[in-house]
């Protein structure tokens, strides 16, 4: 059975406990908040690489144990090719958690759509393997970046026409040169609004959608938590892949927006570093396949240790 480590954020610590019964997985519970934030590491052993879980609860009111009525949102972080990630992590998640929203910034938000559209984890996967997904990042000056954006608008639309979202389903863009984040929720997306969720600034042009231009939503916040909460969320389960210092800086330049004191946020993370820049920008599918395994490695380690 797996073991728990709980490191704590502030002091003083809140009291954990471990139920454990016969013939069941540990669940994690948090029997007194005296501070808001506890992290929560599983591993067979100390020393296998340990996937990251924070359990964040900014509400006394909300304790992070629930009975499955209370509406929980899946939220997928920003991340370019460290988003196959998602996809391997979402295969062993998606036999646990049945949410009742899915979110999504920039690849996660394509993701995001897919699976609320039906999608298989196993046809996920195999979307992440397709060479087509190589094709997207083709270099070719224009006067907004460097970026051809014929490939991504091509597979926006082929996205948007394959799937209709079954669940409820967000994302965010942001319009420039304001820098205002929009929530686009699944009954106002086109496949422009796909498109925009991806258009890396500098990379590829805006999208122009009603007048204005926007641009990739992970620009102001690679994991959009709070439109999940805007949404109706109370509770959130969060895959996050920009854990590695170049987007950890860019973080601290433009901070996310918070959610409020009321929501429950349970966020999950790599356990080793995906790959460099270059590999979160340029396709391979040995990289891919790796990451997509690494997903998968993890989502063993940390899910059982999380009640649904």
């Amino acid at each position: 059975m797996a073991g728990v480590r709980t490191e704590s954020m502030a002091a003083p610590t809140p009291d954990l406990k471990v139920d454990r019964k016969p013939g069941r997985q540990p669940q994690l519970r948090v029997a007194e908040w005296q501070r808001p934030l506890v992290r929560c590491q599983v591993a067979e052993s100390t020393q296998t690489p340990l996937p990251f879980v924070q359990i964040a609860a900014w509400s006394t009111q909300h304790p992070p144990y629930y009975d499955g009525i209370v509406p929980t949102a899946l939220v997928l972080s920003a991340g370019g090719m460290f988003a196959a990630w998602e996809a391997g992590f979402w295969k062993v998640l998606s036999r646990r958690l049945k949410p009742d929203l899915i979110v999504g910034a920039s690849a996660g938000a394509w993701n995001a759509w897919a699976i609320a559209g039906g999608c298989s984890p196993d046809e996920l996967i195999e979307s992440w393997l397709d060479p087509r997904i190589g094709r997207i990042m083709r270099l070719g000056l224009h006067g907004t970046g460097i970026l051809r954006p014929e490939a991504l608008h091509s597979e926006a639309r082929r996205l948007f026409e394959r799937f209709r979202p079954q669940i409820g389903f967000g994302l965010t863009m942001v319009e420039v040169p304001r820098l205002r984040v929009r929530v686009v929720n699944g009954t106002e997306v086109g496949w422009e609004h796909l498109a925009a969720a991806c258009s890396i600034p500098c990379g590829f042009p805006p999208i122009r959608i009603e007048g204005r231009h926007w641009v990739d939503g992970g620009l102001m916040g690679a994991l959009p938590v709070w439109a999940a909460e805007s949404l109706g969320a109370t509770r959130v389960i969060s895959l996050n892949v920009l854990t590695t210092l170049p987007f950890r800086l860019l973080r601290a330049v433009l901070p996310m927006r918070a959610p409020s004191a009321a929501l429950e946020v349970v966020r999950l993370e790599p356990s080793t570093p995906l790959g460099s820049l270059k590999e979160s920008l340029c396709w391979s599918r040995q990289t891919v396949a790796r990451m997509i395994e690494q997903g998968e490695r993890d989502a063993n380690l940390s899910v059982p240790s999380i009640t649904m």
